[in-house]
């Protein structure tokens, strides 16, 4: 049967490449691509069962954690990370009219701040207005001769538009991690080990036992984090990436675990997987 992957559309954005790189190394043979309109609903698409796998966005090495994804895994413990890519980012400006006629930029919020020096200095007038992606922005300013959107390249030539800068990023290293969804766990080859936690006591000292049983197992932590629980206020979700390699295998990671479920009020394991750097055409 052929799988439903969910990813943020519309067609051309950067969610839509990962989408099909990550189809293809999990090997879906003729996988049905469905685009939905805003993270929210590529989430409910894989936790409702209305697809068999989603492609969402999870960490940018300029803005940090995507919080609608974190604050999905934490919610829906049923949905595992199966696999991840990071993709280059280089945003395009782009418009019908002229730079010199730019008075409103559209796009996702992630993308304007990735580039908000680059309007600072270039477009200092200009009112940022962000959208549910970057597809979506390219759409709204079709005709528009003082409307221009941040964007992927691939974006012009499907709309029909003009490039009127690149790359705008203000980071030139800009990468986003995208993974790969689904409520079946990995039993495949992994190098990333994801969970989160909440401590059962807020006192000092807590957070600090629990990462020196990381540090007493020799993992490396690749990411830490934190997020509000939206319960109480002072009351956070710690996010944790492990690094899984040949010293630290998954079975240590699983000793680990045991380990820190004493001090946690919750704990949500997001899966082992694998995550590789993919450079783009």
């Amino acid at each position: 049967m052929r799988k439903q992957v969910a990813y943020l559309g519309p067609q051309g954005t950067y969610a839509e490449k990962a989408a099909h790189i990550l189809s293809k190394l999990a090997n879906f043979q003729t996988p049905i691509f469905v685009p939905c309109n805003g993270l929210h609903s590529v989430i409910k698409s894989i936790a409702y069962n209305n697809c068999d796998a989603a492609v969402v966005p999870i960490e940018n090495s300029v803005e940090g954690g995507v919080t609608a994804t974190l604050d999905a895994l934490w919610k829906f413990p049923e949905i595992f990370i199966n696999k991840a890519i990071v993709l280059p980012i280089k945003h395009a400006l782009i418009s019908d009219g002229e730079l010199s006629n730019i008075s409103e930029v559209l796009s996702h919020p992630q993308a304007l701040a990735q580039c908000s020096e680059w309007l600072s200095e270039n477009l200092p007038n200009a009112i940022p207005l962000p959208t549910n992606s970057t597809s979506e922005a390219v759409k709204m300013i079709k005709g528009s001769k003082f409307r221009a959107a941040i964007g992927s390249k691939s974006l012009i030539q499907i709309e029909g538009l003009k490039e009127l800068a690149f790359p705008i990023n203000d980071v030139p290293g800009n990468c986003t991690r995208f993974v790969l969804l689904s409520k079946e766990s990995n039993s495949n080859l992994a190098n990333i080990a994801s969970f989160a936690f909440s401590l059962i006591s807020n006192k000092p000292g807590a957070l600090l036992k629990a990462v020196n049983y990381i540090a007493d197992f020799g993992f490396n932590m690749s990411k830490i984090e934190s997020r509000p629980s939206k319960r109480e206020l002072g009351e956070y979700i710690i996010y944790v990436d492990l690094e899984i390699n040949n010293q630290n295998r998954i079975t240590n990671f699983l000793e680990l675990k045991n380990k820190l479920m004493p001090l946690c009020k919750n704990f949500v394991d997001f899966g082992n997987y694998f995550s590789e750097n993919v450079e783009l055409d």
